[in-house]
């Protein structure tokens, strides 16, 4: 497997499961597989959008997780977390110290929910 160079945010996840053909999923596609990964975090935000009962849904999710591998939340990124600025979006602070901690770039189309953490590299891939 490839070293993980990129991190996807659950608005990318989204944005690329709603619309297959669009430039994020054709960026993912360009990646050599294992180079960009995601998050249990960003996976569970995603699970939790799709109802218990959209069987298509669910293995549609399923079927991109298996692509892109969801990294577990670690204890390295705990510490990054617990340096945070604090603020509401507990759960994009989370991701961004998970891609911290891994050394990875952030994808999302939400980079001001990031601004404000140092170090934090970002790309939106949906320009």
């Amino acid at each position: 497997m490839a070293e993980p160079r990129f991190l996807l945010d659950t608005n990318i996840c989204i944005y690329i499961l709603n619309d297959a053909q669009g430039r994020a999923a054709r960026a993912v596609e360009a990646q050599a597989r294992g180079c960009v990964v995601s998050s249990t975090i960003v996976m569970a935000e995603v699970l939790r959008g799709v109802p218990e009962n959209d069987i298509a849904g669910r293995l549609i999710v399923d079927r991109f997780f298996r692509l892109v591998q969801a990294l577990p939340f670690d204890a390295a990124a705990a510490e990054v977390y617990a340096r945070l600025p604090s603020r509401r979006a507990r759960l994009d602070r989370l991701i961004a110290a998970q891609a911290l901690a891994a050394g990875l770039t952030l994808i999302t189309n939400n980079e001001r929910d990031f601004a404000d953490i140092p170090d934090l590299r970002l790309e939106n891939w949906t320009l």
